[in-house]
């Protein structure tokens, strides 16, 4: 019995992750969650603005730009980086600071597939779907969904419908500072405005940038 239910549980995982592999979602779970009671915000999406693009589409300065934002050692973790973790609590004990230490692939799996909010179950559900994504997608790939996904305000996902929105210009033409800007606001994309930054943008901004010429800029990207 415990055996039928291992491989089922394995077979549902496949049929929800692998597809993707190939396939562009035609929704998320955050998207639908905006359009419903909205993500963030008390007030649900009149319609969510969204447009996907192929990683071709995409100027290379953005991935970059949101690795060195969000999850440096993205080329080699297996979707958990134990190492931002540990950190994160020294971080929380010495100077009672709390910060998120998700990975992108952690961050992907919750936008696409679970619910806004923190429980022991999604946390659970989040770590098994992130395995199964690394295991069956490539790093571009993972990538390549999670800019097309990634919640930049109330109501605009991904990087297309953000780039013409905040810069009205394509996600192909965007500027290493546009990038930069983008990516400074995810850790809190409701909170955090693109179009009026706060101080703290504005600073991540510049961190973000001289992070990104500390890995050596788009060439780093030859890594995934």
């Amino acid at each position: 019995m415990l055996t039928v239910m291992l491989v089922s549980v394995f077979v549902v995982t496949l049929l929800i992750t692998l597809p993707f592999r190939w396939l562009s979602p035609p929704t998320t779970s955050f998207m639908l969650h905006a359009g419903i009671s909205g993500v963030g915000t008390e007030q649900a999406c009149a319609s969510v603005n969204q447009n996907w693009v192929d990683w071709e589409q995409i100027a290379p300065v953005v991935p970059l730009a949101v690795i060195a934002a969000e999850d440096q050692n993205f080329p080699s973790h297996w979707g958990v980086d134990f190492g931002a973790i540990s950190a994160a609590m020294k971080e929380r004990r010495s100077e009672g600071r709390v910060r998120g230490a998700s990975t992108i692939t952690q961050q992907l799996v919750k936008n696409m597939y679970l619910w806004p909010g923190q429980s022991w179950l999604r946390k659970a559900l989040e770590a098994w779907l992130t395995l199964s994504v690394e295991i069956t997608w490539s790093k571009q790939r993972i990538l390549e969904l999670y800019l097309n996904i990634v919640q930049f305000d109330a109501c605009t996902f991904g990087v297309q419908a953000a780039s013409r929105r905040f810069f009205h210009r394509t996600a192909s033409s965007l500027t290493g500072w546009q990038a930069a800007r983008l990516a400074a606001v995810l850790p809190n994309p409701v909170r955090y405005r693109v179009d009026q930054p706060t101080d703290y943008v504005q600073q991540r901004t510049t961190w973000i940038l001289q992070q990104m010429r500390l890995l050596g800029g788009t060439q780093y990207l030859r890594s995934l």
